[in-house]
C-alpha cells in the first residue's frame, strides 16, 4: 500500500462510526493542522493561477516538487471555510512528501469514504 493510501485510511478510520456533528467536529479539528504558509509562498493568495475556481470558497493552491520529485501543497483558505480548510488540510498531510504518481493515482471519492458527501451537501462533493 502507498504512503498516501496508508494515511487515507488512517484518516477514514478515524471518521468510522462517527455521526454527523462528530464528524464535522473532526474535520475542524484538522482545519487547525493546515501549515501557515511560509513566506516565500506569502504571495499566493493574490496570484489568480493558484486558485481553485472550481471552489465557491475562495482556496488558493500551490504544488511543488522538491528535488526528489516528491510532491509539497501549500493552501491560503479563508478562515471562514473550517470545512473547506479542514478538507485540504487532510489532503495536504495525506500526499506531502509523495509522488506525483502516488497523488494522481489516488480515488477521488475520499468524501464518500469519510461519510462527509452528505453532511457537506451537494455543493462541496
Amino acid at each position: 500500500m502507498s504512503v498516501a493510501r496508508e494515511r487515507l485510511a488512517l484518516i477514514v478510520s478515524e471518521f468510522t462510526d462517527l455521526d454527523s456533528r462528530e464528524k464535522l467536529e473532526l474535520l475542524l479539528d484538522f482545519s487547525n493542522n493546515l501549515a501557515v504558509l511560509p513566506p516565500e509562498h506569502a504571495l499566493l493568495a493574490s496570484r489568480s493561477e493558484h486558485r481553485v475556481h472550481e471552489c465557491q470558497t475562495p482556496v488558493y493552491l500551490q504544488i511543488e516538487l522538491d528535488a526528489n520529485q516528491k510532491v509539497h501543497l501549500f493552501a491560503d483558505i479563508a478562515p471562514e471555510a473550517p470545512t473547506v480548510k479542514g478538507f485540504v488540510a487532510i489532503l495536504a498531510g495525506a500526499f506531502d512528501g509523495c509522488s506525483c504518481d502516488e497523488v494522481l493515482g489516488m480515488q477521488s471519492n475520499l468524501l464518500e469514504q469519510m461519510g462527509l458527501a452528505d453532511v457537506l451537501g451537494i455543493l462541496r462533493s
